[in-house]
């Protein structure tokens, strides 16, 4: 029976050996698609994600060198007016969060003589080594019944990473009234490490959505904002949606948002479903980005949520970002 026993013992660890790596495989493949990485350089309150499709020991990870990226990001800064600015420490912490960027969509300006996105604009400019520019739209919520609740959107971007193309432009929601305050699309061309033009030039289509029933219609008819703009601006085919979809939680599910359609394959979500954009004690992936496709090969596959700050005076969201090729 010694002799037996020994053998069962040597025959399970050899199971042991052919199996674990099997098992531990399909653990890392689940269906989460990304895998936690952490970037040297980073604050290590900042998450980086990496998307599953490669190894973590891919050499994309370690050439993630800052210089060669351009990192764009969707920031709602929660009632952002003449109150917020006439805080200093929080208006010093906002710019310290845009300066980690080379774009980024500012939601929920509120302002009625529309000087904050000015004075901010000067705080930034103030403290970066390198000039910053923004495209300001007018007050969306243009339809009758949604002027109660009209917000500006805003992009600030550093001049030697983007060159904006044009000012900008509110989409036309006067006759299908979709959305609460009319989506903002800025157009950028992107510069190189030398502040030359590469030839790329994208598309950024920034929203903040109506939280409440009509949440999942808004989201369904930017579908048809991406198709207009294209069909009016042919010579463009690189679109990104980025900005606070309002999309989980109570506001949508799961299940409304793998039948949209934004949930073609022409679309890819960079922020996922399993993703905390909440200050708060709640656990929602409010904020989002979505491409029309690989950006002509730019998208790097990093990205993520920054959670470097927990004071809800700077907001009530955590900026959303992700990484393209200079």
């Amino acid at each position: 029976m010694g002799n037996y026993d020994g053998y069962l013992q040597g025959l399970s660890l050899a199971a042991i050996l052919i199996l674990a790596p099997i098992a531990l495989q399909s653990i890392l493949s689940d269906d989460s698609d990304v895998v936690y990485v952490l970037i040297p350089g980073e604050e290590e309150t900042t998450t980086i994600y990496i998307e599953n499709n490669t190894s973590t020991n891919d050499a994309r990870a370690p050439e993630l060198n800052r210089s060669e990226v351009a990192r764009i990001a969707s920031f709602n800064i929660k009632v952002f007016g003449e109150t917020k600015m006439g805080k200093p420490a929080v208006v010093d912490a906002l710019v310290d969060i845009v300066l980690t960027y080379d774009l980024v969509a500012v939601q929920e300006i509120k302002d009625i003589d529309q000087t904050v996105p000015y004075d901010f604009l000067d705080a930034i400019n103030a403290k970066s080594p390198t000039a910053w520019e923004m495209l300001l739209s007018p007050r969306s919520g243009l339809q009758d019944d949604d002027q109660s609740s009209q917000e500006q959107y805003a992009f600030y971007y550093n001049t030697s990473v983007f060159h904006a193309m044009g000012n900008g432009t509110l989409h036309n929601d006067s006759v299908n009234d979709d959305f609460q305050r009319e989506p903002f699309i800025g157009q950028f061309e992107l510069l190189d490490e030398n502040g030359s033009g590469t030839g790329f030039d994208l598309s950024l289509i920034t929203i903040h959505t109506k939280p409440g029933e009509e949440t999942i219609g808004e989201i369904n008819a930017l579908h048809n904002v991406v198709n207009t703009y294209l069909e009016n601006n042919t010579e463009e085919e690189e679109v990104v949606i980025l900005g606070d979809f309002n999309a989980a939680c109570s506001y949508v599910s799961s299940n409304e948002l793998s039948n949209s359609p934004l949930a073609h394959s022409n679309y890819t979500w960079i922020i996922e479903n399993n993703v905390d954009t909440t200050v708060s004690d709640s656990y929602c992936a409010y904020d989002r980005i979505v491409t029309n496709g690989d950006l002509d090969g730019r998208l790097v596959g990093t990205w993520g949520v920054d959670t470097s700050f927990s004071d809800s005076d700077i907001s009530d969201h955590y900026p959303v970002w992700f990484d393209i090729k200079r």
